[in-house]
């Protein structure tokens, strides 16, 4: 067994978002296997606290940037954790800084979980800007995918030997009985996306893809909200899509979906990792994907699923419709989700771990 560690994770806030997940998944698994736990953020927010186990501790710092770094600091000085992991640019950014004042830097773990272009705000995006500088300072650096740790040596001069890849953890829900190929061809036509209403994840490429299906009785429902909303409503209405697209909000446990949708699409115009397609790959779903980072590493270069070009919404639809035709074989894609489980995920984060905590 590991050595029971003292552990804080920190990030802006449990808001609804994949890197949030992640970290409230890693905290609970960390209670689960004896870790002393405390999950510190900058304000309070509902999506992704339930996934954050009752054992552990929680610490409201405080929205002001200046603030919450002073308080962290304290937090690192007084506790002096074995190790203190951070996930988001701007959560980064703090974390060094915090660490730096505490004298705890080489204790110190920066989890990145996007791409500069997925971080639209000034202090994210400063963060890479820092990357040379900060991935020599801290412990370790953490990136959810070989594609965004080649980006960040190679793109923004993180230091090579502490730059890791080390993927989320995803889960899936309860047990099920695992679909078959019969099971999966019966369901109604339903493609599903997933994710935040925002520019990054190209939902209105997706909804001018979806224009172009054939196949009779098809129906899209995209999970998530954001700022986009309005803009993919009025893109459903021009598309002549009522009825047939369905835009619920954000679902914290959307395990009732994917037992219910004949597969998965990805319209990203860049994805550092893919939780949602783990998801859907664990529930037996055929995964249609731009090429767009992460999930090509998760889909084994199209062993697991489809993969498009960014962009090409008549690709894209092909590909859709193809899935919705014939869904193949479920068992492979379950099995393949099984190297993204919460369980692997802590075993790699726990021999990082051990590295630095000494």
């Amino acid at each position: 067994m590991p050595k029971p560690r003292k552990i804080l994770l920190y990030t802006h806030a449990l808001a609804g978002g994949g890197a949030e997940r992640a970290l409230a998944l890693l905290a609970t698994g960390f209670c689960a296997r004896g870790h002393d736990v405390t999950f510190a953020t900058d304000y309070a927010a509902d999506e992704n606290a339930g996934f954050v186990d009752a054992r552990a501790r929680r610490v409201e710092l405080g929205a002001g940037h200046g603030a919450a770094v002073l308080k962290l600091a304290r937090l690192l000085r007084r506790e002096r954790f074995d190790v203190s992991l951070s996930g988001l640019g701007a959560s980064n950014l703090k974390h060094v800084a915090a660490a730096v004042l505490a004298g705890r830097a080489r204790h110190a773990v920066m989890g990145y979980h996007g791409f500069y272009e997925a971080e639209p705000k000034l202090l994210s995006r400063l963060s890479f800007n820092l990357t040379p500088a900060t991935t020599r300072i801290a412990g370790a650096t953490i990136a959810v995918s070989a594609a965004l740790r080649k980006n960040l040596v190679e793109v923004w001069r993180a230091d090579m030997e502490r730059t890791r890849h080390v993927p989320n953890p995803v889960s899936w829900g309860p047990p099920i009985a695992p679909p078959t190929r019969d099971s999966l061809r019966a369901r109604e036509k339903i493609a599903l996306a997933c994710g935040r209403l925002n520019a990054g994840k190209n939902f209105v490429g997706l909804l001018r893809a979806f224009s172009l299906l054939e196949t009779r009785g098809a129906r899209l429902i995209i999970l998530g909200e954001g700022e986009q909303r309005p803009a993919l409503e009025a893109e459903v209405a021009r598309l002549g899509l009522a009825g047939r697209v369905e835009l619920p909000g954000y679902v914290a446990e959307p395990w009732r979906y994917y037992r219910r949708a004949a597969c998965l699409a990805v319209s990203s115009l860049t994805e550092s990792f893919g939780m949602t397609i783990v998801e859907a790959l664990a529930h037996g779903l055929p995964v249609v994907s731009t090429d767009c980072g992460g999930p090509r590493e998760i889909l084994a270069d199209g062993k697991f699923g489809a993969l498009v070009p960014v962009g090409d919404e008549a690709a894209l639809a092909a590909a859709i419709s193809a899935a919705l035709a014939d869904p193949g074989d479920p068992a492979p894609r379950i099995s393949r989700a099984d190297d993204y489980s919460v369980e692997a995920s802590l075993d790699a984060h726990e021999r990082l771990f051990d590295e630095i905590a000494d």
